[in-house]
């Protein structure tokens, strides 16, 4: 840029803040197109109350760098000024994105990007409302998977989807939690919950810990979790990697019936795997992945004192006493206890409904097949 040209903007510049836009418009008007300041000259329009120019000015900015944060700003305002919401909330929901991937952002921009940020969260208020309306005049209700997707549509949820740590199988549904209405045989488990709650009571009486849920292994590289070797969150197994824990289970034989009640799988130093699973009061699982998704866990809820949850993917759960929770805990899921009591569920894993007996026994030999090779992988909560 020439000295010509820079004294020509710096004039028009001081003339904007003397709020001559006349003057600054008649001195950038002697620039050459390649030279010309566009956001200057779209202020300058602004002060004159020359939308069109104004916007074609921002356009020409937006030309040569799609993605300058002070022109979707002023973009945003410019549409909000004349009433267009849509277009307004297209560059402010762009000038916000910017922001999140751009450092430092100069303080001067930062009241412009609140005013951005509430105009935002006040179109999606009026499309929410408009939304809803439309479902009750058409006699529909946000229940359900409707209720998820609207949610997901306005950013309140996010999209999960099965990750687990070991081996995935194709061609599965997305689902996070399942129904207890969904399997015949469970209504038989939960029949046998108040002698299962006689059986756990007997053994808490004790006064010992359980052993920790996750546990380091000296073959093993340390996972990465901070409760490892930590009773707060124990395990009191029946079977353990499908072999059954005789001492456990003779002393509950009333759990021993629930659980073969289940279709649990049948797999050589992996399955079944069933457990007392007692998380302490003020313990926090993190977030994280189960090993499969050809298989969903099952909870039976034996002591749950309030504010204890699991949420799984993009939705929380509390349990209830003697209600099973069924869920695919290849999503993320994570779960907790903020009372000042004991939890303690019975968790066994039972086979996926969608997979055929023809693929549960191809599993099956792939899987003895990766214990022989490879070993177990490593459950690490």
């Amino acid at each position: 840029m020439d000295a010509g040209t820079s004294k020509i903007i710096s004039e028009a510049r001081a003339a904007l803040q003397r709020r001559d836009s006349a003057g600054a418009r008649q001195l950038l008007a002697e620039l050459a197109a390649s030279d010309m300041p566009w956001l200057l000259l779209a202020q300058a329009c602004n002060l004159a109350g020359d939308v069109a120019a104004e916007e074609a000015a921002l356009q020409r900015q937006l030309e040569l760098e799609p993605r300058n944060l002070p022109a979707l700003i002023l973009s945003g305002e410019l549409k909000a000024r004349v009433g267009d919401d849509r277009a307004a909330n297209v560059f402010f929901q762009a000038a916000l994105n910017q922001a999140g991937v751009t450092p430092n952002v100069p303080t001067a921009l930062h009241p412009m990007l609140d005013r951005a940020s509430k105009f935002v969260a006040q179109v999606q208020i009026k499309f929410e409302q408009h939304l809803t309306n439309s479902l009750e005049q058409s006699g529909l209700t946000r229940d359900g998977r409707v209720g998820t997707a609207i949610d997901m549509l306005l950013g309140r949820k996010q999209l999960y989807l099965q990750q687990p740590s070991s081996f995935y199988f194709p061609g599965l549904p997305q689902r996070q939690f399942y129904e207890r209405d969904e399997f015949s045989w469970l209504a038989e488990v939960e029949r046998t919950v108040p002698d299962m709650q006689a059986e756990l009571r007997a053994i808490l009486a004790e006064g010992q810990d359980f052993a920790p849920y996750v546990e380091a292994s000296s073959d093993r590289p340390r996972a990465a979790n901070p409760l490892i070797n930590d009773p707060s969150w124990g395990a009191y197994y029946f079977w353990r990697n499908g072999k059954i824990v005789a001492e456990n289970a003779a002393r509950c034989p009333a759990t021993m019936w629930a659980l073969e009640q289940a279709p649990m799988p049948l797999i050589d130093q992996r399955s079944p795997i069933a457990l007392w699973s007692l998380l302490k009061p003020g313990t926090h699982i993190q977030p994280h992945h189960g090993l499969l998704n050809t298989r969903l866990i099952c909870h039976i809820p034996l002591i749950v004192p309030q504010g204890c949850a699991i949420r799984v993917g993009n939705e929380t759960r509390s349990w209830r006493e003697g209600e099973a929770l069924i869920f695919d805990d290849s999503f993320e899921h994570e779960a907790w206890n903020k009372s000042n009591d004991t939890r303690v569920i019975l968790l066994f894993e039972i086979w996926r409904p969608e997979i055929s007996l023809e693929e549960r026994a191809a599993l099956t030999t792939i899987f003895g097949t990766i214990n022989d090779y490879q070993g177990v992988p490593e459950d690490a909560g």
